[in-house]
């Protein structure tokens, strides 16, 4: 049976050894939350297009929403800083959007900050004084301030949870690891608009830009009464 160290390996890594084990220190650790918005989860413009979406909708609904839920709730337990990022534009007309989400077809975005459909699911609220973001890019450290406020918070790992896989996690996941963070794809956490588009990205951002696990696998590199460690690679 596979686990993290074998699962998802790409043609480049087919062969590696396997990682190290992971450790991490709650002080240290951030666990983002991607673009689980509203928006998303609404039906389509059409029954057929909704059809079409149902895998989905369905994997969101059953699958990821929960399983953040519960990833969420454990490190706010366990002292772990929780983050939002959501896409956002601070005009009514979106003209402080960036040019990927100007453009015709899926990815164009018009989400005005305060409009109902911008903001995150029911399921997963910011609490306290916990930090949300607002981005017009994919990538949720390029378009923000995320990089500076990791960095003042002192954070060297980052837990990334959110859709869609193939796109604004596998930006910010890239972006985080080129600012050298420790990277993990909660793997139950993300989707794709199809299982294959999920699969296919993870096996492409696995091993060289972060490590892919379970939300289980993830929590279990937090052991009880592990020393203060930093994240292997």
């Amino acid at each position: 049976m596979q686990d993290w160290k074998t699962a998802f390996r790409s043609f480049y890594y087919a062969n590696a050894a396997p990682p190290d084990d992971i450790v991490l220190v709650p002080a240290r650790t951030a666990l983002l939350v991607i673009d689980i918005q509203n928006t998303y989860l609404e039906p389509k413009e059409d029954d057929a297009e909704t059809k079409r979406w149902g895998p989905f909708f369905k994997r969101m609904n059953d699958t990821v929403i929960p399983n953040t839920v519960r990833l969420v709730d454990w490190a706010r337990d366990r002292g772990i800083e929780v983050i939002f990022a959501r896409i956002a534009c601070l005009t009514e007309d979106g003209r402080d959007r960036s040019l990927s989400q100007k453009k015709p077809g899926f990815n164009y975005l018009l989400l005005p900050k305060d409009r109902p459909d911008s903001q995150f699911v029911p399921a997963l609220q910011p609490k306290g004084d916990e930090i949300t973001v607002l981005k017009t890019t994919d990538s949720a450290l390029t378009g923000t301030n995320l990089r500076l406020i990791l960095r003042n918070i002192g954070i060297t790992d980052v837990i990334v949870a959110g859709i869609f896989t193939d796109q604004c996690v596998s930006s910010t996941v890239r972006s985080l690891a080129d600012e050298s963070f420790g990277v993990i794809v909660a793997e139950d956490c993300c989707a794709a608009a199809t299982d294959e588009l999920h699969r296919h990205e993870l096996e492409i951002i696995n091993m060289i830009y972060c490590h892919v696990m379970s939300s289980d696998e993830v929590r279990a590199c937090l052991p009880a009464g592990q020393p203060a460690q930093a994240i292997s690679t």
